[in-house]
C-alpha cells in the first residue's frame, strides 16, 4: 500500500478553507485505488469547531495544535510516507512546513508542492526572491495545481519546476447532486463566497451591481465576513454556509452565481469547486468570464457568462424557471460525464506512477555518482 502524508489546511472543515471538497474528492478517490492517505490539519482558524464532516474512514487525519513543537512532531512523520505532499494555504506554519517536510521525506519519496491558489502564489514568488518555494523547488519532484492551465505551468517551469501538471477540480457525485429545494435559500440569485480582499471589489461588480439593477428581485449571500458590508435592501446575507447545505444551495435559487477571484479570473483556466458543485446538484449556473472556461461548460447551453454586473442582471431578469433546469441539467451531464474526481484520481495515480519509476529508475545512477 502507497502512504500519502498530505499537508493541508483542513479535511474536516470548508470553514475559512475553500480546498475542502477538492481535498476531499480526490483523497477519497486515491485512498479506493490502495492509496494510504494521512491528511495532517492545524487546529487554526477555529476551523475545529465548524467540522462539516467527521474524520472519515478513507483517510486518517491528525489534527495537531498550531504550536511550533506540534508542527515540528507532525513534519518528522513525512520520513514514513512514499508521497510527501504540502499544500498551499495551511495558514500556520506553512514556510517550515514546506522545509521540514521536503526535509524529512526519504531519498526515495515523491515529494509535491500542491498549489491551490497558483495566481497569488506564483505573484508572491515574482515580488520575494527569498519565498520559501524558491528554496525548497530543487528538492520538489512534482508541482501540482488545482488550475491554472498553461500560464500557471510555464510560470512555475520557469522558477524550476521540474513538472507542474494542473490537476482541476471537479465533481464527487456522492457528495454534490440534486436535492429537494429548502426555503431557507428561496432567491432569485445566489451567490457563495467568503469576503477576500482580492474578491470583494469584483463581487460588488457583479453581485451587488445585479442586486442594485432588479430591486424587485431576490438576492441571497452566503459566506463568512459580509456581516459589516453594507447590502442592498434585496440581498439578505446567511453567513457561513455548510458544505451539507451546498445541494440546497445550489439547486433552490432560479440560478447561482460563481465569481473568480481577480488573480484567478486574470490567469484563466481556474474553475472554482463553485462551479462543478452548482453543475453536480442541476443548478443553473451564471459565472463570470474567463479564459479556458469551455473545457468544461459551453457558453450559452450549459453556463451563462457575464462580464459585469448589468449582465448578470440581464440573464437573471430573462430567465425562466424551464430555462434555468435545462441549462443546469446540461450541465449535470457534461460534467457527470467529463470532469469527476473519479477522473481526477485516476490522474493523480497516473502522475505518482510515473514519478516513482522515474524515482527508482535514477536510484542506481545517483547511488554510482555519489
Amino acid at each position: 500500500m502507497k502512504r500519502i502524508a498530505f499537508y493541508g489546511s483542513s479535511l474536516l472543515s470548508s470553514y475559512w478553507n475553500g480546498a475542502a471538497t477538492y481535498y476531499r474528492g480526490l483523497l477519497r478517490d486515491l485512498a479506493g485505488r490502495g492509496y494510504h492517505v494521512t491528511f495532517y490539519e492545524p487546529d487554526a482558524f477555529d476551523r475545529q469547531s465548524h467540522r462539516d464532516i467527521d474524520p472519515p474512514d478513507w483517510a486518517e487525519v491528525r489534527v495537531y495544535p498550531a504550536t511550533p513543537e506540534a508542527m515540528r512532531s507532525v513534519v518528522a512523520e513525512a520520513a514514513r510516507a512514499d508521497i510527501v505532499v504540502k499544500a498551499s494555504g495551511v495558514g500556520v506554519f506553512d514556510d517550515e512546513l514546506l522545509a521540514g517536510v521536503t526535509a524529512a521525506a526519504r531519498p526515495e519519496a515523491i515529494r509535491i508542492f500542491w498549489d491551490v491558489d497558483a495566481p497569488a502564489t506564483l505573484a508572491e514568488m515574482r515580488g520575494n526572491p527569498g519565498h520559501a518555494l524558491h528554496r525548497a523547488m530543487p528538492d520538489l519532484d512534482l508541482v501540482l495545481t488545482y488550475g491554472g492551465g498553461p500560464p500557471v505551468i510555464s510560470a512555475y517551469e520557469g522558477f524550476g519546476a521540474r513538472a507542474c501538471i494542473p490537476v482541476y477540480n471537479a465533481l464527487d457525485p456522492q457528495t454534490h447532486h440534486p436535492v429537494p429545494p429548502d426555503p431557507r435559500f428561496t432567491a432569485d440569485l445566489a451567490f457563495l463566497g467568503n469576503r477576500l480582499p482580492d474578491r470583494e471589489e469584483r463581487v460588488q461588480k457583479f453581485f451587488l451591481v445585479a442586486a442594485a439593477r432588479l430591486p424587485e428581485r431576490r438576492f441571497l449571500l452566503g459566506g463568512s465576513g459580509w456581516e459589516s458590508r453594507g447590502l442592498p435592501v434585496n440581498v439578505r446575507h446567511l453567513g457561513h454556509v455548510s458544505t451539507r447545505d451546498h445541494n440546497a444551495f445550489n439547486v433552490t435559487p432560479l440560478a447561482v452565481l460563481n465569481i473568480a477571484r481577480e488573480s484567478m479570473a486574470a490567469v484563466g483556466y481556474s474553475p472554482a469547486t463553485r462551479v462543478f458543485e452548482a453543475a453536480g446538484a442541476g443548478g443553473c449556473l451564471i459565472t463570470d468570464a474567463w479564459v479556458g472556461l469551455d473545457l468544461f461548460l459551453k457558453e450559452g447551453e450549459e453556463v451563462l457568462v457575464a462580464r459585469d454586473g448589468r449582465d448578470v442582471a440581464d440573464h437573471v431578469a430573462a430567465l425562466t424557471p424551464e430555462r434555468a433546469r435545462a441549462i443546469g441539467e446540461a450541465a449535470r451531464r457534461r460534467i457527470l460525464a467529463e470532469h469527476t474526481y473519479a477522473r481526477r484520481g485516476a490522474q493523480v495515480d497516473a502522475i505518482l506512477t510515473e514519478e516513482a519509476a522515474r524515482k527508482r529508475e535514477r536510484r542506481p545512477f545517483e547511488r554510482s555518482v555519489a
